[in-house]
């Protein structure tokens, strides 16, 4: 059995207009997101083995920040195919995994995003920027990744996640 971890990139900023969709950073929310839900990610368990990420700037900085907090020893990889990528593309990019890594973790951005999540499981979720889609995928090799081949193991938001914290819940 395989493991995805499909991360939205954190909240980015619009503040520089002279920026390309690409090359917008992160904001000050987004710079609290990402390590938080690295840090939730390891009290939780859930470790990948590989980071796939997109190289735009907010998807490379959510990676990298999530990667840091969460103190995962793995490899980061960035894969240009994931900007701007539609589920067809990420599936693809999912199913060229080495098999020797059982739990990746794929920082992107929606649509597709929330489309893989609604192809892997065949569930509709909201994703909203630095959401994490835990999939249990019942499939034993990543090019064996098909449509409905997994289960959605738990959706996590971070807004609400982080109040919940505060809170004390």
């Amino acid at each position: 059995m395989k493991r995805i971890y499909i991360l939205r990139h954190a909240k980015s900023s619009w503040d520089d207009p002279s920026l390309t969709d690409f090359d917008r950073p992160l904001n000050k929310r987004g710079l609290k997101a990402a390590p938080f839900m690295g840090k939730f990610m390891a009290s939780n368990g859930l470790v990948p083995d590989l980071i796939v990420s997109s190289p735009a700037e907010r998807a490379r900085q959510t990676a990298q920040l999530t990667k840091e907090a969460g103190e995962f020893d793995c490899p980061l990889d960035f894969e240009r195919r994931i900007y701007e990528a539609d589920v067809r593309e990420l599936a693809q990019v999912v199913s060229e995994t080495e098999d020797k890594y059982n739990a990746v973790l794929l920082v992107g951005h929606n649509p597709g995003m929330e489309g893989l999540v609604r192809y892997l499981t065949g569930e509709q979720q909201r994703m909203p920027t630095a959401a994490l889609a835990v999939i249990l995928l019942d499939i034993d090799a990543w090019p064996k990744l098909s449509e409905d081949c997994g289960t959605l193991d738990r959706l996590v938001r971070p807004k609400a996640e982080m109040k919940a914290q505060e809170n004390g819940d």
